[in-house]
């Protein structure tokens, strides 16, 4: 079975093209051109049933994702399927199964088979728990352990696969002599870099990556390649360690197009805000047009409690300048586990920061959305104005308890609510002296 890319190269269109282009409002030639060429990807495992598919790239509208999954500490399933609904509920695009906990192939199937929205993984999670449970240790793991868990993830559905293949015995001599304040922030990254350290060898990621693409290309699974050297403050920000692995990132995604199958690039992370656009721009030109997923950006280290807030700021900019897909960030980052409010605010808040991007690129129907809210509010039609909400339900929350009897304007101007007084004035005819 051929890859949606390898199909488009072909000058075919198939059904997932076809309801990207008709939910997108672009031209279904437009988008298989791009598909071909790798600036766009279809996350599109053939094992997907329950799948409304999405498209990531240039031109489209700009992805949420939302990361859910079982912990140690938290290793039921049912909580994350409730999250996965909340995520979906809230306009999230994908969502990333992180699972670490007890039956991590049950909790994939069960968020695959519940999913209508693309799912994604991290296989090296799954291979670092089982290596613990089996042999003690995570560098007791091997590489065959790492493809065997690939091989079943691409074969229960998943629709793309974070894989740290950029890391290399190179780049980890290079982040030692440069030096760094956090080091590994990325849990994948550290686990991988942990292994190849004890045991002396490269990364069986990227030294077997024609084999982790041969995989790929059975389930069309979309290759996420990895940012395990990203920076994890802002001091560590576009330093050599990040640059030499987006280097090594770029030689891989040619070799994936290649061997037509679909990929992403992983970004970081957190980056000052003057620093962002520099990060994209590279991203896009050492990548060739892949599309790009950001982690945030977070453009501050200070604000526990809310970086959903420091992510949309940064989310914002990546976007404008040409990043394609933001990770959420919620409240609890770098705290604990998200609740479903917290997952709900995550969803929100990066959404906010991707249609504000999208108003500032031309997608369709950005600028109309913004339009038909703006005639609401100056008709004081408080129906239309929640309909059109980014977050209808907060909105509407707002609306009922702060404005008791459902007044005409709101509480806060009242009898003094400027749309009413200069549409009342300017409603009547010009008196003359």
């Amino acid at each position: 079975m051929a890859t949606q890319m390898q199909t488009a190269r072909a000058g075919k269109v198939t059904k997932e093209m076809e309801a990207v282009a008709k939910k997108e409002g672009i031209s279904v030639e437009l988008l298989r051109e791009r598909v071909a060429q790798g600036t766009i990807a279809i996350t599109a495992n053939v094992n997907h049933n329950s799948l409304q598919p999405r498209g990531f790239g240039l031109g489209l509208r700009t992805k949420v994702n939302a990361n859910i999954g079982t912990s140690s500490a938290f290793p039921d399933v049912a909580p994350e399927l409730k999250k996965l609904q909340v995520a979906i509920e809230a306009g999230a695009d994908a969502v990333m199964d992180l699972s670490t906990g007890n039956m991590i192939d049950y909790s994939r199937r069960e968020i695959i088979r519940y999913s209508t929205i693309p799912v994604g993984t991290v296989p090296i999670y799954q291979a670092t728990v089982e290596a613990i449970q089996e042999r003690g240790s995570i560098v007791g793991m091997t590489g065959d352990d790492i493809f065997q868990v690939i091989e079943k993830q691409a074969k229960d559905g998943a629709d793309f696969m974070t894989v740290h293949c950029g890391i290399t015995q190179d780049g980890i001599q290079g982040m030692r002599r440069n030096g760094r304040v956090t080091d590994i922030v990325s849990r994948g990254g550290s686990f991988i870099t942990g292994w190849m350290l004890h045991n002396d060898k490269e990364n069986p990621l990227y030294e077997r990556y024609d084999e982790l693409l041969d995989i790929c290309a059975r389930y069309d699974v979309t290759v996420s390649l990895g940012d395990g050297m990203r920076p994890g403050c802002l001091a560590d920000a576009t330093d050599r360690t990040q640059m030499n692995e987006l280097l090594t990132l770029g030689e891989l995604v040619d070799r994936a197009w290649a061997k037509g199958v679909q990929v992403m690039v992983e970004g970081p992370g957190h980056v000052p805000y003057n620093q962002i656009e520099a990060n994209v721009i590279l991203e896009k030109r050492v990548c060739k047009g892949a599309p790009f997923y950001v982690l945030g950006p977070l453009v501050t280290d200070v604000a526990p409690g809310y970086d959903h807030i420091t992510a949309a700021i940064g989310g914002t900019l990546a976007a404008s300048a040409g990043a394609d897909f933001l990770c959420y960030v919620t409240p609890a980052e770098h705290l604990g586990l998200p609740s479903l409010e917290d997952v709900r605010q995550g969803v929100i808040a990066s959404r906010i920061a991707g249609h504000a991007a999208d108003l500032v690129k031309g997608v369709k129907g950005a600028w109309e959305w913004d339009l038909a809210m703006a005639k609401a509010r100056k008709a004081l039609d408080w129906e239309k104005q929640i309909q059109l909400a980014i977050d209808p339900v907060t909105a509407a929350k707002y609306r009922k308890d702060r404005n008791p009897g459902g007044a005409e304007a709101c509480s806060m101007c009242g009898d003094y609510c400027a749309m009413k007084i200069v549409s009342d004035y300017l409603g009547k005819p010009t008196e003359t002296c």
